[in-house]
């Protein structure tokens, strides 16, 4: 059994259920816009706006947590194989 998938998914090691690499750049991507609007907002006196924007940019922290656990438990299945982004 293994552990870079999580249980009932449909995806297999040879066929990944997601595009982890992809993942983790969209999530990087969403950290970095949510923390920047998040900051513009309470700049702006718009509290709730701020606050919402740091509660999705705290919600992009853990998907890059996920995900980077998600390929490191991928690296110990297939050592020395390289994946591309969408892969």
């Amino acid at each position: 059994m293994t552990r870079s998938q999580p249980r009932r998914a449909r995806g297999t090691v040879g066929h990944a259920n997601s595009a982890l690499n992809l993942r983790l750049v969209l999530a990087g991507f969403g950290l970095v816009t949510m923390t920047v609007f998040a900051v513009l907002a309470i700049n702006a006196d718009l509290l709730w706006l701020g606050v919402l924007c740091a509660v999705f940019a705290v919600v992009a922290v853990v998907d890059l947590i996920i995900i980077q656990r998600r390929r490191a438990a991928r690296r110990r299945e297939e050592p020395g194989a390289r994946h591309s982004l969408f892969e």
